[in-house]
């Protein structure tokens, strides 16, 4: 790098929030099967420590040498319904406490990977690991879990949609709050760091290295310089800017994955906002022109800003993958938070908003006693878009037990706090209770 990009990269780490998000190991677990679950256990815990056992020590080190924030280290695993199906057991809930014991005592932020993918139908694992889910994720603190409900190619599960509405419920009910830790998706990509959805997946190498980088507050600041020019100099900008921010991904991602003597595996450029100041995709689209996000335009600026980030850092990386793109969690953005408070942006928006962006309907916040059918339907809308538009969309919602629209529910750290948004209330009860499977769309055959 030039001695220009060095200062500017400089700046953007001590006045523009950059930072590497996450560093994320990914870890095939296929070799620990087992028909007995205490030996599998034994042996998912015993490759777990030893894979991992210096990713805390290298990322910090990495940190401590180039100045750069690493804030996040993860550890993403083969999708656990996969791999407990062979043993003989009907509850998993010993994964997940192994995993979550392997992440504590190797000292890393969050492991992902109590997961099912069911998006065409069920196995016998897939059954029992979503029956587990809610027990499991009241049961550890670092564990994450996800499932997939659809994709462009099979269509969509309605008997999972309706059972994963269900699901969110039983967790509100034990803990509003541990519905953070549960992702439902369509489209789900093999090798997302980003958490709560990420997994380790099958056609990944045994091991491997993913970043994930972040960085609203550098593009705001860049869009800040090009006020009142045409979109195609704001495309531009967004693309260089983005370009810069990759490279640092790729660098620090380079590095570790030496250092840990494991492949490196791709660079996640997502514009990933957190609850500080000057970290917000809301305010990236306000920079653009909006006055408000939720504004007539809002699905359109994001559509741009989308697209550039990943131009950008396509050609700043040997392999960019994950999500790549806008996040638009309404709880860790004060920007989208602040829309919501006004009365400026509705449920419905944030849907249309999710044709374009890099997930879905995320970290938001509905009232209480918002049915299984509502939360079902809205799932349902999300793997729609998804399938259609072949993106990658998900849902993160939490049904905020006991609290109504207009009140604040906070869930503390990077997590942010959420007003609880207004739902339709007709409901979908008799459409979700059709069950069988969406085709798959006719532009899905591809052959």
């Amino acid at each position: 790098m030039e001695t220009k990009q060095i200062q500017e990269t400089l700046q953007m780490i001590d006045e523009e929030h950059l930072d590497i998000r996450t560093i994320t190991m990914g870890i095939s677990l296929f070799d620990c099967i087992d028909s007995d679950p205490k030996k599998a256990c034994q042996r998912i815990y015993q490759k777990i420590t030893t894979k991992a056992r210096d990713l805390v020590k290298v990322a910090n080190d990495i940190e401590m040498e180039y100045g750069v924030p690493i804030v996040n280290k993860r550890i993403s695993v083969t999708p656990i319904a996969m791999v407990a199906a062979a043993a003989n057991t009907d509850n998993y809930v010993a994964y997940a406490k192994i995993l979550d014991k392997a992440a504590t005592d190797i000292g890393i932020d969050i492991i992902g990977g109590f997961s099912a993918l069911v998006q065409k139908g069920y196995q016998s694992g897939d059954y029992k690991l979503i029956d587990s889910i809610p027990e499991a994720l009241s049961e550890t603190t670092k564990v994450c879990s996800s499932v997939n409900i659809g994709s462009t190619r099979a269509g969509i599960n309605m008997d999972a949609v309706a059972q994963m509405g269900q699901v969110v419920k039983d967790i509100a009910a034990i803990d509003p709050l541990k519905c953070m830790n549960l992702v439902i998706f369509a489209n789900a990509v093999e090798d997302n760091p980003f958490m709560a959805g990420a997994f380790h997946g099958v056609g990944e190498a045994d091991c491997v290295i993913n970043m994930g980088i972040s960085g609203p507050g550098v593009v705001k600041r860049a869009l800040e310089q090009v006020k009142g020019q045409p979109f195609d100099i704001v495309s531009e900008t967004i693309k260089k800017t983005a370009f810069k921010v990759t490279r640092v991904g790729q660098f620090v991602g380079t590095i570790a994955a030496k250092r840990l003597n494991v492949p490196f595996g791709i660079v996640d450029l997502s514009l990933a906002p957190t609850p500080a100041q000057g970290d917000s995709v809301a305010e990236i689209l306000e920079e653009i022109g909006l006055e408000s996000v939720g504004a007539p335009g809002t699905t359109a600026a994001l559509a741009l800003l989308n697209d550039a980030v990943k131009k950008g850092g396509i050609m700043a990386c040997e392999h960019v993958g994950g999500l790549s793109g806008a996040f638009i969690p309404v709880s860790e953005d004060q920007g989208m938070i602040k829309a919501v408070q006004a009365g400026k942006l509705s449920l419905e928006k944030l849907e249309a908003m999710t044709a374009v962006c890099s997930v879905g309907l995320d970290m938001v916040a509905v009232p209480g006693d918002t049915t299984a059918a509502t939360i079902s339907g809205l799932l349902a809308d999300e793997a729609a878009i998804g399938m259609i538009n072949n993106k990658t969309t998900a849902i993160r919602i939490i049904p905020a037990t006991g609290q109504s629209v207009g009140e604040d529910i906070n869930f503390g750290g990077l997590f942010g706090h959420a007003p609880i948004m207004h739902v339709n209330q007709s409901q979908p009860t008799d459409f979700v209770a059709r069950g069988g499977r969406i085709p798959a769309p006719v532009h899905s055959f591809k052959n």
